[in-house]
């Protein structure tokens, strides 16, 4: 975080000088050759590395630093009107741009961010294999070091899941008939069933 404040401290004088000596160069070659596009290279910068609000007042400043060198140029104007109609157009066109670019920047830091939770995402993610050897009776799978494990042991070991155990309707039958209690399993499918009062 100081790094940034420094970087904005060092930064932003630069790009006021860059605005100055765009100025100058505009005021000495005269009126008749313009300066208008490049004063979006500091907006940009500004709008990229600093924000929408420092780009809001480097717009202002390039706008300003247009406007005086074209009055020292001795640029005349058959109505003073004209003169703040261009220089007025000059702002709004900065400021355009400096929206734009920083809603860009915004963009493209919001998407980066997205990317990065992606591939963080993906790399946690393990993927079990194609084809799995499964044996048809204990259903013991046959994993990649040639060792027998159970199903649960190895998709818990290769992805995310974790199991938890109950009986089907079935086999909650089929237990409790072995068990010799098919009349307490056929009361509690009935009392299931049956609305409750």
């Amino acid at each position: 975080m100081r790094t940034q404040t420094l970087n904005k401290l060092l930064g932003l004088p630069g790009i006021i000088l860059l605005i100055l000596i765009l100025g100058w160069i505009e005021w000495k070659t005269g009126y008749e050759f313009h300066f208008f596009v490049f004063y979006f290279i500091p907006v940009i910068i500004t709008a990229w590395f600093f924000g929408t609000e420092s780009a809001i007042i480097i717009s202002v400043l390039c706008a300003l630093a247009w406007a005086t060198s074209d009055y020292l140029s001795g640029h005349t104007y058959s109505s003073n009107l004209l003169f703040v109609w261009n220089t007025m157009i000059c702002l709004v066109a900065y400021l355009i741009i400096g929206w734009a670019f920083s809603k860009i920047k915004n963009l493209y830091q919001a998407e980066k961010e997205k990317s990065d939770l992606l591939q963080k995402a993906l790399s946690e993610i393990k993927t079990l294999e194609a084809f799995l050897s499964i044996c048809c009776v204990c259903k013991k799978i046959h994993n990649k070091d040639g060792e027998w494990q159970q199903m649960e042991s190895y998709i818990s070991n290769n992805s995310q899941t974790n199991f938890s155990h109950g009986y089907c309707p079935e086999c909650a039958k089929k237990a409790m008939e072995e068990c010799g209690l098919q009349g307490t399993v056929s009361a509690l499918l009935k009392n299931k069933d049956a609305p409750s009062a």
